[in-house]
């Protein structure tokens, strides 16, 4: 009898040992250099992986290994790109517009005339939002069409200090408050949320990716890139590889970080820890709303 309740304690300790799951982090798998392109912004659309190479006026679409398949060219120092199915969304820091591309061919303008230095941009559904450098503020539309405009210059919550990025999900409007070295998020009608970063000593948040659990940021000048849950509190740390990041995404279960002075692009997986090694634990799903 012992012998049995013995072999049944054995056994349920292998069950429970099995069932325990792999400590899982974001690593770096690869690097893909990306020669003569020195990639702002990135985005996905119907055709593959668009980068916005700002240095040279043009956007750059590239296959699984950097190769370049083809330009838009005689752009304006195109920043922090974003698309939809067959859309390209294009603020165009250069010269103070923001265009839309529909396969290649531009096909339409935001006629906004008071804009001066359109760095980044977000449409999600209908909606669109443009994070206007100079002006510090952010223009947002729940329709396309008419915009909202709020924040200024500043350093209290709600004031901005070169915003560089926008993304809007669901229920709120993310920005990269560069200069501020902070997250701000915000409602939909432009009352600000709560802040995030802060105390990580960020220097120039350059870039924003959200998803429907994490909360990716390019700390561009501390060459790191910093993982937080939509709560604030920080998850990871990536440095290995990383050097000047000014973009983050994720696409396809993978996260690609462009390292700007570089014209590489490096690949991270969601995978178990090596041995060895020690990462905080995030277990959480990673598909992105964006």
């Amino acid at each position: 009898m012992k012998y049995i309740y013995s072999l049944l304690a054995l056994l349920m300790f292998i069950s429970c040992a099995e069932k325990e799951e792999v400590a899982k982090s974001w690593q770096l798998s690869k690097t893909i250099p990306i020669t003569g392109i020195n990639a702002i912004g990135m985005a996905i659309t119907s055709e593959g992986f668009w980068l916005s190479d700002g240095d040279h006026n043009r956007l750059v679409l590239i296959d699984n290994e950097g190769k370049t398949i083809k330009t838009i060219d005689s752009l304006e120092r195109p920043m922090h790109i974003d698309g939809a199915e067959e859309i390209l969304y294009v603020p165009q820091y250069g010269n103070d517009e923001v265009s839309v591309f529909t396969n290649g061919e531009k096909k339409t303008l935001f006629l906004l005339d008071s804009l001066d230095a359109p760095a980044g941009v977000s449409s999600y559904k209908q909606e669109k939002a443009i994070a206007d450098f100079y002006n510090n503020r952010i223009l947002y539309s729940n329709d396309g069409k008419k915009f909202i405009s709020f924040g200024k210059e500043g350093k209290a919550t709600g004031d901005f200090y070169y915003p560089t990025d926008v993304q809007i999900t669901e229920n709120h409007i993310w920005v990269a408050d560069a200069y501020n070295n902070r997250i701000q998020v915000f409602d939909k009608q432009g009352t600000f949320l709560k802040v995030i970063g802060v105390d990580q000593k960020m220097n120039a948040a350059t870039g924003i990716f959200v998803t429907s659990t994490e909360v990716f940021v390019t700390d561009f000048e501390n060459d790191r890139v910093l993982v937080f849950n939509h709560d604030g509190v920080l998850q990871q740390e990536l440095s290995k590889g990383v050097e000047k990041p000014i973009e983050v995404i994720q696409h396809q279960g993978q996260l690609f970080v462009s390292n700007y002075r570089k014209s590489e692009l490096l690949v991270f997986d969601w995978k178990g820890t090596p041995e060895g090694e020690t990462h905080q634990e995030d277990t959480q799903d990673h598909d992105h709303d964006h």
